[in-house]
């Protein structure tokens, strides 16, 4: 499963993307920052970048010339329509493809799926996140805790996706449905209580040495 990491932009546009590409079963992480895609890359790279710049800056352009220096994976940027900006011809050469909103999802997905198949990726290898004695193994979705499956549905495996990959931050509700349930959830924010108090009872009942933990008025974090 490819891997795309969504960089910047308003968060209501970048999960726009993520829901078209989820539904094309790409595995998709938002970043709402330049500095926070860093932090992240320093502990996996991903198969593609979609660069969703608002207003393309010095700053964004030299993540995108950094991307270049790193590897030879597909970028793809986004950016307002700013034909004055001097920052463009930079992005247009660092980037395989440029996108101006305004731009249907669709058109994005077309362009994705173009650019993969002209970058031969490398040969998939084994993923796994560990957190104690708990393992995620990322390419078949398995997770195990000291050896034994944990079953997990599709939506707590997200959540615990999501929690395990940035151990040392807290989420609160709304960015937890965002990204969870999606940016057109329209039930109620209890729905992530919910699924936390199931979740912590699987984990707790496996033997896990980690569990989701209460950020009290604000929202949840795994344990470190």
């Amino acid at each position: 499963m490819s891997t795309i990491f969504v960089i910047g932009g308003e968060e209501s546009s970048s999960c726009i993307l993520k829901e078209y590409l989820l539904r094309e079963k790409f595995r998709v992480e938002i970043f709402t920052s330049v500095e926070e895609a860093r932090k992240r890359l320093k502990s996996e790279f991903a198969d593609m970048f979609i660069l969703n710049f608002t207003r393309p800056d010095h700053e964004s352009l030299e993540f995108c010339r950094e991307i270049r220096s790193r590897s030879g994976l597909p970028v793809i940027v986004i950016v307002d329509q700013q034909p004055e900006s001097a920052l463009i011809p930079g992005l247009e050469i660092s980037a395989d493809d440029y996108l101006i909103r305004p731009f249907s999802p669709r058109e994005v997905i077309s362009q994705v799926r173009s650019l993969f198949r002209s970058s031969p990726l490398p040969a998939a290898t084994e993923e796994i996140i560990t957190a104690g004695n708990l393992e995620i193994n990322l390419n078949d979705r398995h997770i195990t805790v000291d050896d034994q499956e944990v079953l997990l549905t599709p939506m707590e495996y997200e959540f615990l996706l999501l929690l395990v990959q940035q151990p040392q931050r807290s989420f609160n509700r709304q960015e937890l449905l965002d990204r969870v349930w999606g940016c057109d959830y329209v039930g109620s924010p209890r729905a992530v209580d919910d699924l936390v108090k199931r979740l912590r009872r699987k984990l707790r009942q496996s033997g896990s040495s980690k569990n989701v933990k209460t950020i009290w008025g604000y929202g949840y974090r795994f344990e470190e």
